[in-house]
């Protein structure tokens, strides 16, 4: 059950694009809500959410995003995860400025916190649960696990994508240190949803195999083709089965969201 959140983290992570320090009109807003119900083979197994508020870090405006998993009924018995992670980013650039990663999944526990120094070039890691500190070198397009979803979507160019482009970029998260992260994208396709059918952009994250997924094509994740870039859906095969995680609810959308008719 660890692995199911790690699996909607992975999801975040894949949102990478070619980075640069221009940004279109947001394609979100403080107040927005995200719902996940995140399926584990026939049963429901947990919920993510994802919400943005406005706040002031260090005297700068900024987005600051809460992102909270946890394992619900039945599958909570088994395996109890309890997961929040926070990013606070630069409103015009998409900088983060500070990552929180905060999770006990099944008495596993981790208690970490990133602050990004882009004068220095510098992210210092403190990880709180041992007292620790480590400093890693990173360039200006660096990018936290949640940033980096944001990140896209203000930055893909919808009207220019074509089917086998590939996006590659860095992010750290952890204190694994910088990861090199590679996402291609596959085309367009219309999905079924509680919401209606809803044309979506479909990508392919490649990851680490042999560790979570079982192979580096396991994870398949879908974006509406709208001006909200809205997560809908995120498939995976992992090493003990397969995920798929769903949006179940949203609120304060910055723009229409646009749902097909028959």
């Amino acid at each position: 059950m660890k692995k199911i959140i790690l699996a909607i983290t992975i999801f975040w992570l894949s949102a990478f694009v070619n980075q640069n320090n221009a940004t279109v009109d947001n394609s979100y807003q403080a107040g927005e809500w995200f719902k996940f119900r995140i399926h584990y083979g026939i049963f429901n197994a947990s919920y993510a959410t994802l919400e943005v508020k406005d706040e002031n870090l260090n005297g700068k405006s900024v987005f600051h995003v809460v992102g909270h998993g946890e394992t619900t009924g039945f599958a909570s018995l088994f395996f109890k995860v309890d997961d929040n992670y926070e990013s606070y980013f630069d409103k015009k650039t998409g900088q983060p400025y500070k990552f929180i990663r905060k999770i006990d999944e099944g008495g596993h526990t981790k208690d970490l916190e990133i602050n990004f120094d882009y004068s220095a070039k510098k992210a210092t890691l403190l990880d709180h649960k041992h007292d620790t500190q480590k400093k890693f070198d990173i360039n200006n397009s660096v990018q936290d696990l949640i940033s980096a979803f944001y990140y896209l979507r203000n930055n893909i160019d919808r009207t220019k994508l074509s089917e086998g482009d590939e996006f590659v970029s860095d992010m750290l998260f952890d204190d694994d240190g910088i990861f090199k992260f590679k996402l291609k994208f596959l085309g367009k396709e219309t999905l079924s949803t509680k919401f209606g059918k809803v044309r979506c952009l479909k990508f392919r994250p490649y990851v680490q195999s042999g560790r979570i997924f079982k192979e580096e094509e396991s994870l398949t994740l879908w974006v509406s083709d709208d001006d909200n870039k809205m997560p809908m859906r995120v498939k995976a095969d992992i090493l003990v089965g397969s995920i798929k995680a769903d949006l179940d609810a949203y609120k304060g959308l910055k723009h229409q969201f646009k749902i097909q008719m028959d």
